[in-house]
């Protein structure tokens, strides 16, 4: 399944440069992962108390830019640099999920936006990556399957914030766009069971 998580090979690859400058600065993967959450929530709380005033969510694809950036770097410290731990891995979880919340919710106090397409994107959200969160359990790799990962709803909330800044999208825009991506993030939990079930299937059994 298309998803823009498979361009994520060449976004590291630019940011490489910049990952071993961070390290060698003793930056650490759990120290961006915190960071990444705080702010998103921050922001998340900021864009909420102005929600009434359009041009505040232009915060929302400014952020999601970098926030995508800092989930890029964490990991790749991780990795690359040894710095995996289970510690890393609760908080890189729970941070994505407290994130996602915290940038979702505040697209529910725009004046005329239906609440109940808001919340669903929002629960959907957290159900699809614990769906994906999931997959070592049956005995398959964490699951990113799309169409609508979390690089694709940052990529799409990011596209609609910046259309309700700018005031080119109203209510019956955000309203609909909402109902879309719940659609596909119910498809993508769906994808994520079904492709995390085929491939422990596909695993040969260890001696």
């Amino acid at each position: 399944m298309i998803s823009i998580y498979q361009l994520k090979p060449r976004f590291q690859n630019l940011l490489r440069p910049l990952v071993q400058r961070l390290y060698d600065n003793g930056t650490t993967a759990n120290q961006i992962t915190v960071l990444a959450g705080i702010v998103s929530l921050l922001v998340g709380l900021l864009v909420a108390g102005f929600a009434g005033h359009a041009w505040v969510f232009v915060l929302i694809p400014l952020w999601m830019i970098l926030r995508m950036a800092l989930n890029a770097i964490d990991g790749m410290l991780a990795r690359e640099f040894g710095q995996q731990s289970r510690l890393g891995a609760y908080l890189n979880e729970l941070c994505d999920v407290i994130a996602d919340s915290a940038l979702i919710l505040p697209f529910a106090l725009i004046p005329g936006v239906s609440l109940a397409p808001v919340l669903l994107v929002t629960l959907l959200a957290v159900f699809s990556e614990y769906a994906g969160v999931l997959g070592p359990m049956v005995g398959a790799s964490r699951r990113y399957d799309g169409p609508m990962g979390k690089s694709d709803r940052a990529f799409v909330l990011g596209v609609l914030a910046t259309g309700v800044a700018l005031g080119w999208l109203g209510a019956g825009w955000v309203d609909g766009v909402m109902w879309l991506v719940a659609a596909l993030l119910a498809y993508t939990l769906v994808n994520r069971v079904r492709q995390g079930l085929e491939e422990q299937l596909e695993t040969p059994p260890t001696a």
